[in-house]
């Protein structure tokens, strides 16, 4: 008996999003060019530099806020977009349930609600008001609006604004778990090099242009990204992608490689607090940055 041989040839997923050759030019002055960038379903895109390197400006042009003034940007049709912005404008005065914070812009149902406060662990302040949050809280509050209508791209400016060390890890952590929970595509703004690296799939480094990319170790050891960051960021790197072997819960408590809880981490690093960073209504800005109808934030 002859058995027919049969050809599989597996294709990655199409781009979410995607850019090639692309440029933004304002006043005469170009603010960044020459960008090629896709994100994939379940795969993590961070974009790093310095500020005033581009990061915000290469997003835009990617979900079509703003269209390149040379190259091109394509986006999926029907493309379900969550986002979370860098800066919201919010009256810190008024008495804002976390709830009704979550339905200001989005006609959620109270299960909706539910469902997106316990993917981000904050459950339990369904009722609190806004301006009794931590820095760490509301950034989970902000992140439970933007999945709560299951997105098919997360896009996160500077998400861990307003929280400490250890809250940035829980954040980074609960970042993966959404993405792996929901399948989307993340698209991921920031400044905080190391711990955001540790917990990406693909890094671009901008500076104006692309300085590098490619996967974290590739990206940390090459020498564009010292010359641009210093060596002490690079080794930094190393130094924490080595010995952070464990998991933040969303009350605080750490699960180390063994299975065990505790209250801190190993090795001398005490990450058992909560986030308590304030968050500061004078810093806060007067407009949120526009975006098109078809992303929640």
């Amino acid at each position: 008996m002859r058995i027919r041989q049969i050809s599989v040839t597996m294709t990655s997923p199409s781009p979410l999003v995607s850019l090639a050759g692309a440029g933004m030019q304002r006043s005469g002055r170009w603010l960044v060019r020459g960008v090629d960038l896709e994100v994939r379903p379940r795969e993590i895109v961070t974009l790093i530099g310095p500020n005033g390197s581009g990061k915000s400006t290469t997003a835009k042009m990617a979900l079509g806020i703003w269209l390149p003034a040379e190259g091109t940007a394509r986006r999926a049709d029907d493309l379900r977009v969550g986002y979370v912005p860098q800066k919201i404008s919010v009256d810190w005065t008024m008495p804002l349930t976390v709830q009704r914070f979550m339905q200001l812009t989005n006609r959620l149902t109270p299960d909706e609600v539910g469902v997106a406060l316990a993917s981000t662990g904050i459950s339990h302040l369904r009722h609190a008001e806004v301006r009794e949050l931590s820095g760490g809280e509301f950034q989970r509050a902000m992140l439970a609006r933007a999945i709560a209508r299951k997105p098919q791209l997360l896009v996160l400016d500077e998400p861990v604004q307003g929280v400490d060390f250890s809250g940035e890890i829980a954040l980074y952590e609960l970042i993966v778990t959404i993405r792996d929970q929901l399948g989307c595509g993340i698209l991921l703004i920031s400044h905080d090099l190391h711990v955001v690296m540790a917990a990406t799939d693909r890094v671009i480094c901008l500076n104006g242009h692309i300085c590098c990319q490619g996967a974290p170790s590739v990206v940390a050891a090459s020498d564009e990204y010292r010359r641009l960051f210093g060596d002490r960021t690079a080794d930094a790197l190393a130094l924490y992608r080595h010995h952070h072997d464990h998991t933040h819960l969303p009350d605080g408590r750490v699960r180390q490689a063994d299975g065990s809880v505790t209250a801190s981490c190993a090795g001398g690093h005490d990450h058992s607090a909560h986030d308590h960073a304030d968050h500061d209504p004078a810093a806060e800005p007067a407009a949120r940055t526009p975006r098109p109808e078809d992303i929640h934030a």
